[in-house]
């Protein structure tokens, strides 16, 4: 797209050759794996007829030739506080946290290794949409298992990502803020949604929203409803032994001809303290 560049050294625009093009990736793949998202900016010479309003620049076709360079910008958003050690505890508790991502797949995996989603030479690996969309319906429920990370992704790989998930039978939780995240949100077993940044498009389709938009409370969502289901079954499993005692005492005596020795309210009396103990 850019034919030129700006030489501040030289102060005047040159033309961009194979040698300066090569060096100008060079740059903006060195700012990609120190998890920085490269932005160029870059000016062409338009004619007289250039939309001057709102309303006709919608209907403009923006110039995409004979583009001058003038820098490359390295914009980086670090991760939050908490989240690297968010992410370790997900991982401990057996929660596989996988990265989704328009990036491209240097910047995507620098900030994957930055949350310790991605480690060099694992058995996960880092895949672009594009690679991802290609495969059919059976690779992608094969390979799913071992991405931690999607790069270039689109709306739809992110819900195809959710079905091979769910196909293999696996739990699936989603979050995400925007709009194009509403697909996958509302496909997922969980739907987390951020409660500043997210749209009310991204809310509605998802089952829980995240008030302070911090990964972090996803580690306290876990935890709580693990514990909740683990105090069910223990409550499930106490009851069952104690009924399942007594109901079985009563029968015996009935069948032996003898004394029934617990009587209904006594049974009811034992059920109800259990519940309040």
């Amino acid at each position: 797209m850019c034919q030129n560049y700006f030489d501040a050294d030289a102060g005047k625009t040159m033309s961009l050759s194979k040698q300066k093009t090569t060096e100008l990736l060079e740059i903006i793949e060195r700012m990609a794996t120190q998890s920085l998202r490269t932005l160029v900016l870059a000016y062409t010479h338009v004619t007289s007829n250039a939309p001057l309003t709102q309303v006709r620049a919608e209907d403009w076709n923006v110039p995409t030739e004979e583009l001058t360079c003038l820098a490359i910008l390295g914009i980086k958003d670090p991760p939050r506080p908490g989240v690297e050690q968010a992410v370790k505890l997900c991982q401990k508790a057996g929660v596989r946290v996988r990265m989704v991502t328009g990036d491209n797949a240097i910047t995507a995996k620098a900030i994957a290794t930055e949350c310790g989603i991605y480690n060099e030479g694992g058995a996960w690996k880092v895949v672009e949409g594009s690679t991802f969309r290609r495969l059919s319906p059976e690779e992608k429920r094969e390979q799913v298992n071992h991405i931690a990370v999607m790069a270039r992704s689109s709306p739809t790989d992110k819900l195809e990502l959710v079905k091979a998930l769910r196909e293999n039978g696996e739990v699936v939780a989603v979050t995400g803020d925007g709009t194009n995240d509403a697909p996958a949100l509302h496909e997922a077993d969980i739907g987390l949604a951020m409660g500043i940044a997210g749209t009310e498009v991204a809310k509605e389709s998802a089952d829980i929203v995240i008030l302070d938009d911090n990964f972090a409370s996803i580690v306290k969502v876990v935890r709580w409803g693990r514990s909740v289901f683990a105090n069910i079954q223990k409550f499930i499993q106490f009851q069952l032994t104690i009924n399942i005692a007594a109901l079985s005492i009563n029968f015996i005596s009935v069948c032996e001809g003898s004394p029934i020795p617990l009587t209904t309210v006594q049974m009811f009396r034992r059920t109800n303290s259990a519940q309040i103990s």
